[in-house]
């Protein structure tokens, strides 16, 4: 499926491209023509071929079949030439974290060969357009996630490449970060560079002039993101006060006939229904009551519709589990943070936070890279101390009785915390039994995870072999060995497809209805919209908390008639600098 985006020359030619590790089919005959001086997205599922195409276009791997033009030309036989017009920022960009900001940019134009007057025009330049000038002397490893990928992507624009291949840069940086991320490459754009922006978040393709859908490694979708968005035009809903709340009712729904995909958004659902399934009602959704209201379609729904659907409704792991029950005296706050306070030296990362999580709730902590989160977290897990306040799990505090806490909780951390060169088997053998989990028990658990999460096929695989949506099931398995209470939640999702998302959403809301009481931290806004509560921390304080829509309404205005969760992210954090001038500008 095509569309014509421009009558402008091709910077990137892809002609019947094929490729294969082994026996594995990764790219099977890819044909695109990449328009000249816009961004495209490239978008797909988890293992549709992105990161090979991706590679191809470097010169790092050679076409099986077919022939690719970057630039005109061949990124094999004329890898010299293109390197000199060529920028690549890959998923892990290689930073060398114990140099500072200018030692790397020294390091990569050496290696660029930018030297002389040019060298330092650059410098000024690509300072001044990433906003880095202030931080040349700081350490790699001591900048936030945001500035990290800024720095990486001066890293590449050194040389002044006209063609930049980026290989989802934004996965684990925050709203404010990733709008600046897009402000710099569209600047770039406008430019007349060619970027081809490889992206799990949809909103950010929608963004762009030109989409590359990628599925089981063909090209499923090539032309203009609302094209794609316009084929379930007619068939794009929210349904308000949804009946027993949106959790009750998402699983009642996503069972009816006529719905292809069904998310939480707040206190709503937002549907999508099936080609030729007629006018939605209540009654066809299995409902008893609920408003019904068409809204316009975006790219991801188009996404999930040409992928056939999302996900079962059912929760294989969810099934495993028996509910929850708990002392009553725990029961109406099993996670107490109060006034939380940690010191390293002279800086104070988080600064009197205070909340409290019931059980079976899902309490989101959302902020910018740097903003006190993780260590909010990491204190509450039991793994740094407070400087001052308190943190309680089930009425333990972890000051005294972490050990005893830690065993009523599982984490999956940011990095998964899985052992990589370990297999499958050996991690779920390891963590099971860190967990106190042994003899036939051990087995017997290890033989439901497995089932419940699709494993079978990868326990002899490496654990770091694995694909991103397998990594995040077998990293949610070992964090559930013990059948914990609460659930610790730190960026869970980071660069998975919206797919995967749902099926992890699925678990979790499965989890939560027997009981369980969660604790996540994300900076993909659609995913908070899953959150009963969020407390929002900006420069180590908490700044907002309360429902997802009543965040929303904070940011209600002219501007934003209709604002989502991003653009409330982002208005708090502006009203709160606008109110702290002082602190601002330090």
């Amino acid at each position: 499926m095509t569309d014509s985006v421009s009558s402008a020359p091709a910077a990137i030619e892809l002609d019947h491209v094929g490729y294969r590790f082994g026996t594995t089919v990764a790219l099977d005959d890819v044909v695109a023509s990449l328009p000249a001086g816009v961004i495209t997205g490239l978008v797909g599922p988890d293992a549709a071929g992105k990161t090979t195409l991706i590679r191809l276009m470097a010169g790092m791997l050679k076409p099986a079949t077919g022939h690719i033009r970057v630039g005109g030309l061949d990124p094999i036989a004329d890898g010299g030439r293109l390197r000199a017009v060529l920028g690549y920022m890959p998923q892990r960009f290689g930073l060398y974290e114990d140099l500072s900001v200018q030692e790397n940019l020294d390091l990569y134009a050496d290696l660029q060969g930018v030297v002389g007057p040019e060298r330092q025009r650059q410098y000024q330049r690509l300072l001044e357009f990433t906003a880095l000038a202030p931080f040349t002397a700081r350490i790699a490893g001591a900048l936030s996630g945001g500035m990290k990928q800024k720095l990486g992507l001066a890293c590449v624009l050194l040389g002044r490449p006209r063609i930049l291949l980026l290989d989802e840069p934004s996965v684990g940086v925050d709203p404010i970060s990733r709008r600046e991320l897009w402000r710099i490459v569209s600047n770039l754009a406008g430019e007349g560079i060619t970027v081809l922006w490889s992206t799990s978040y949809l909103d950010e393709a929608e963004r762009c002039a030109h989409v590359l859908l990628m599925h089981a490694g063909r090209l499923a979708f090539s032309g203009r993101p609302q094209v794609l968005a316009n084929r379930v035009t007619g068939r794009t809903w929210t349904l308000a006060e949804p009946p027993g709340g949106p959790r009750a009712a998402l699983d009642r729904v996503r069972r009816a006939p006529a719905v292809l995909d069904a998310v939480i958004q707040g206190s709503r659902l937002r549907l999508v229904t099936r080609a030729g399934a007629g006018s939605l009602t209540v009654s066809t959704l299995g409902l008893e009551s609920g408003t019904l209201a068409p809204v316009a379609p975006r790219l991801e729904d188009a996404f999930i519709d040409i992928l056939g659907g999302g996900p079962s409704p059912d929760s294989s792991l969810a099934a495993l589990l028996a509910p929850v029950t708990l002392p009553g005296a725990t029961a109406t706050a099993v996670i107490e943070a109060d006034a939380l306070t940690k010191r390293f030296g002279s800086f104070t990362a988080t600064n009197q936070i205070s909340f409290r999580v019931p059980q079976g709730e899902i309490f989101g902590l959302l902020g910018p890279n740097g903003a006190g989160k993780s260590t909010t977290f990491k204190m509450l897990c039991g793994l740094l101390l407070p400087t001052a306040g308190s943190a309680r799990i089930l009425g333990l505090d972890l000051r005294r009785e972490a050990t005893r806490a830690r065993q009523r909780l599982g984490y999956m951390a940011q990095k998964f915390s899985l052992y990589t060169t370990l297999t499958v088997a050996q991690n779920l053998t390891f963590f099971s039994g860190v967990y106190g989990v042994k003899g036939a028990e051990q087995a017997r658990k290890i033989a439901a995870m497995v089932e419940a999460f699709g494993l079978e096929s990868h326990l002899q695989d490496a654990a770091g072999d694995l694909p991103l949506g397998y990594k995040q099931r077998l990293a949610l398995a070992c964090a559930l060995m013990h059948d914990p209470a609460i659930l610790f939640l730190d960026e869970p999702t980071s660069g998975v497809d919206p797919v995967t998302r749902r099926e992890f959403w699925t678990h979790i809301n499965g989890l939560v209805q027997k009981g369980v009481t969660v604790l996540i931290t994300t900076h993909f806004m659609d995913e908070a919209e899953y959150c009963d509560r969020i407390g929002l921390v900006y420069r180590g304080e908490l700044i907002a908390t309360g429902t997802p829509d009543a965040l929303k309404d904070q940011a209600r205005g002219a501007q934003h008639p209709d604002p989502t969760m991003e653009d409330a992210f982002i208005a708090l954090v502006e009203r709160h600098d606008a109110a702290h001038p002082e602190r601002a500008a330090a």
